[in-house]
């Protein structure tokens, strides 16, 4: 096709969405609404995204592991573990503590952590699991402090028993956050499964609520797109439809003469996609005011800023807004005027 058909047919297009300007702007206003919808919706959902990994990463899962403390003041079956258990040290090939007691009776083969050498070795091999965020190791130590901390004001005259006498019953653990809570539970198991781990603390509830909080804003976001695609396809259909008819003499003609159906289509398609790319930039702003307005009040509010920023997602956001846009009116106008050049014969009949 040669470029001055191209322009020809372009400025055709451009010409119809001003002679048909109150259908035109009708249809703006109707895909101005549905993008700011879409748009608000991915706004909400990036938000509550953002809170909803702040909530992952204080889903913490505490492992504790079988040291010496464990040996002392756990709960265990004696016949089973830690006479046959073969710690990842003893694989690499060092030399085995000697199974001497001490005074409180405890041989070192009747526990796998002796040390934080492999303790730490323990809470790298974790790390390694595909769905670790990280892995921090706490010392028997930091684990009584943070319970102290956790206590009420006045309460830790409970811990004054645990003088050089009694010791500190706290075992080290594993402070471990994980990538994807709805792999919570398969993390767990493989946790489970290491040599020196003992018991793990995790809060599965909250980790399913957080599975189904992302699910259900996944599935409202995709059916609320859905929906508002449909209307914007129902309204630049209609207002190409209008134009089609308000054209239809012109198009039996350019027909006559031997245009082809790209030739008499194009016109509509450029109109269709001016549409769009209008109602893209006009959203944009419209959402930009509309946001800024709504983080200002609740910034003052709740005096927060922990708040997705427009500027994070404007560009994705006006893409997204075009490429509804585009799509909306090219698939409106082809449908539409395939469907009049269908029925030609008889249209042109009867003209």
């Amino acid at each position: 096709m040669k470029i001055s058909s191209i322009k020809y047919l372009t400025g055709e297009g451009v010409k119809n969405a001003w002679v048909n300007r109150l259908m035109t702007l009708a249809s703006i206003g109707v895909l101005v609404a549905c993008m700011v919808i879409i748009g608000l919706a991915i706004l909400i959902s990036e938000n509550v995204n953002k809170a909803v990994g702040k909530l992952e990463q204080q889903n913490v899962v505490m492992a504790y592991m079988k040291d010496y403390n464990w040996a002392l003041y756990g709960e265990k079956d004696t016949s089973s573990d830690a006479a046959s258990a073969d710690t990842d040290t003893a694989q690499e090939g060092e030399a085995s503590p000697e199974e001497t007691a001490d005074a409180n009776g405890i041989k070192p083969g009747d526990y796998v952590i002796h040390n934080d050498e492999e303790a730490q070795a323990l809470c790298d091999k974790i790390a390694k699991l595909s769905n670790v965020a990280s892995v921090t190791y706490v010392t028997s130590e930091e684990g009584l402090e943070s319970v102290k901390e956790s206590m009420l004001e006045g309460q830790e005259s409970y811990f004054t028993f645990l003088d050089e006498e009694y010791g500190n019953p706290m075992s080290g653990a594993a402070k471990i956050t994980m990538k994807d809570m709805s792999k919570f539970d398969e993390t767990v198991e493989q946790i489970k499964q290491m040599d020196g781990i003992d018991v793990i603390q995790s809060q599965n509830d909250l980790a399913d609520k957080i599975t189904a909080i992302k699910r259900g804003i996944g599935i409202a976001g995709f059916w609320i797109i859905a929906i508002l695609m449909v209307i914007s396809l129902v309204i630049v259909s209609n207002t190409i439809r209008v134009t089609m008819y308000n054209r239809k003499l012109e198009i039996s003609i350019m027909k006559a003469v031997g245009a082809t159906d790209s030739f008499v289509r194009i016109p509509f398609v450029v109109e269709g996609v001016l549409i769009g790319v209008i109602s893209a930039l006009l959203a944009e702003g419209l959402l930009y005011f509309c946001y800024r307005v709504a983080t200002e009040t609740i910034i003052t509010t709740l005096n927060t800023t922990d708040i997705v920023h427009y500027g994070d997602v404007a560009l994705l956001l006006l893409l997204i807004f075009i490429g509804i846009g585009v799509f909306a009116g090219v698939l409106g106008s082809v449908i539409m005027i395939s469907k009049y050049l269908r029925r030609e014969g008889s249209e042109f009949a009867a003209i």
